[in-house]
């Protein structure tokens, strides 16, 4: 009887039904060649709001941490770091805002790209972008939603941040 724990084809590791740890061989990036200068700026924000998340760690701490060095060949754009700190700066709105408006979805069971993706896109309507500009940007993040994150995803962050959107003018 094989194992029901054989690898994948791409000899991606697969954890146990016990929840054990599995060792991460190798990652497979996104293809991220036909994605805009903007959209990428937006890619490494939301690495660093993910990174926060899995490590622990204050985002400005994280963010610092990646601005003197990084895991990329190249350095930290600065409007990604701008993204990163007007997430950082209003996280507890951001937080309630998700909770409130992601009906029955509290963001601890949200799978934890799509929490990055949320809170900086979230950020990023209710803080920073001029009302014109914020329809591209819904569309963006869930563009990026399709790129790294569930099948299900980019419809998740698409109708999450339209809500927000929708209320912007409300909740600011």
């Amino acid at each position: 009887m094989p194992d029901s724990r054989t690898p994948d084809p791409l000899n991606l590791p697969i954890p146990g039904r016990e929840g054990e740890e599995v060792e991460l061989l190798r990652t497979y990036p996104a293809n991220t060649k036909r994605l805009s200068s903007r959209t990428r700026e937006r890619i490494r924000a939301v690495d660093v709001l993910y990174e926060a998340d899995a490590r622990s760690l204050p985002v400005l701490e994280v963010l610092a941490q990646r601005r003197l060095r990084t895991a990329t060949q190249t350095p930290l754009p600065e409007r990604s770091a701008a993204l990163v700190r007007v997430a950082a700066e209003h996280a507890d709105q951001i937080d309630e805002q998700l909770e409130t408006h992601s009906r029955d979805w509290p963001l601890t069971r949200m799978p934890a790209v799509d929490r990055a993706l949320l809170r900086l896109g979230a950020g990023e309507i209710l803080f920073d972008a001029p009302a014109e500009d914020v329809g591209p940007i819904i569309g963006e993040y869930a563009s990026i939603a399709r790129e790294l994150s569930t099948e299900d995803s980019p419809r998740f962050v698409n109708a999450l941040l339209q809500r927000l959107a929708d209320l912007r003018g409300l909740l600011g």
